[in-house]
């Protein structure tokens, strides 16, 4: 299965996300764009790729001494930024280095539990909200829109251990389906997703 760790922010700054997007869909070129799902919207700690279902049960130990080993911290959404022509996404601000040492945990997690992972990168806190179909498209005014978003700030208090369920219907537009296959209090012990 397609899995990856991630933070997933709560509805009520979800709701304050969405509006703001609302908004950025409004400006010229937006339709060039591919809006990312909003049930979907979330912090990718560590992506992992396809994993055995062999590894799963030394994978979820190790996630879960992960959180265990990390304190809750503050964070909110916050301004935005773009990779190329290619992603426009919001960021965060607040407990990032808290946050960067939950991703390094969890890409060490899954690499002690035997997961094939990528080139290790320095993380970058970035919630993806559209891609771009143009190369063409100049994503700047986005980003101009979202520098001055401000969400409100919440505790990150747990891990979650994500599922990737990504489109075969061949449908236009059709996005990856998310499911969320366990969570991990920060601090704490293990809890399965329903």
């Amino acid at each position: 299965m397609r899995l990856f760790a991630a933070v997933l922010p709560p509805p009520a700054q979800l709701a304050e996300l969405a509006r703001e997007v609302d908004l950025l869909t409004r400006l010229p070129g937006a339709d060039r764009l591919r809006w990312t799902s909003r049930p979907g919207w979330h912090f990718t700690l560590a992506f992992m790729g396809e994993v055995d279902d062999d590894l799963l049960p030394e994978l979820t130990a190790r996630l879960g001494r992960a959180a265990h080993r990390t304190a809750p911290f503050p964070l909110r959404l916050h301004g935005g930024g773009r990779f190329g022509r290619a992603v426009l996404w919001t960021g965060a601000a607040g407990g990032l280095d808290e946050m960067r040492l939950l991703a390094e945990r969890a890409d060490a997690a899954a690499r002690r539990a035997g997961v094939p992972m990528d080139e290790h990168r320095r993380y970058q806190a970035h919630l993806t909200v559209a891609r771009s179909r143009a190369d063409d498209l100049d994503l700047r005014p986005f980003v101009a829109r979202l520098d001055a978003f401000e969400g409100t700030r919440w505790q990150v208090s747990e891990l979650a251990l994500v599922r990737s369920n990504l489109p075969g219907g061949g449908v236009p537009g059709e996005q990856p389906r998310y499911e969320t296959i366990a969570t991990w209090p920060l601090g704490g012990t293990a809890e399965a997703a329903g």
